[in-house]
């Protein structure tokens, strides 16, 4: 599968995708207490995006942590640490998955968890802040085939200051980022 390297206009399928890569998702955890949230900028609608969909497998306590990455892990998907962010697993694409989309396990609460959430709910009530965003990441979309590190970093100072707006802080557990 292609990873998408393009910043396009919100597409209202996106959460259609998201409820198929959940729906999938959801029978190989079914043992497990976990809910699984769309996160990052395409659950944010009105939002300009990667055609990416982020998908975080949440749950309750950092000792389910591995069963969730023994699950994942046996439907195909690659476990990759946490890439650098704490309380954030991450996972490569199994060769069957269903729409490009980043997955992750994290703990209910932790940070990772939060800024996701907080950058994600904040987007989706502030037509303001969601234009500067979508803004940013146009202004920087070019990197995206030649250097995604640049890319995430470029945004990075504006991805924390709208989590911190949005009630967020650095926290003693890590910067966190969000995948947006």
């Amino acid at each position: 599968m292609i990873v998408p390297a393009e910043v396009v206009d919100y597409d209202p399928r996106w959460p259609l995708w998201f409820a198929e890569v959940r729906d999938r998702l959801t029978p190989y955890l079914a043992e497990l207490p976990h809910r699984i949230e769309h996160v990052g900028s395409t659950a944010v609608p009105g939002l300009a995006a990667k055609p990416i969909i982020d998908v975080d497998v949440v749950v309750p306590t950092a000792d389910q942590v591995p069963a969730a990455i023994a699950r994942l892990t046996a439907t195909g998907y690659r476990h990759e640490g946490d890439q650098g962010i704490p309380g954030r697993e991450a996972f490569a694409l199994p060769p069957d998955a269903v729409h490009y989309h980043h997955l992750y396990v994290v703990v209910d609460g932790n940070k990772a968890f939060r800024d996701h959430i907080l950058l994600r709910d904040h987007l989706r009530a502030d037509p303001a802040d969601r234009e500067r965003y979508a803004e940013r990441k146009r202004e920087l979309a070019h990197l995206l085939t030649t250097d995604r590190t640049a890319y995430v970093s470029g945004k990075g100072a504006l991805v924390e200051e709208l989590i911190a707006r949005a009630g967020g802080s650095r926290g003693a557990d890590g910067p966190g980022h969000t995948a947006a």
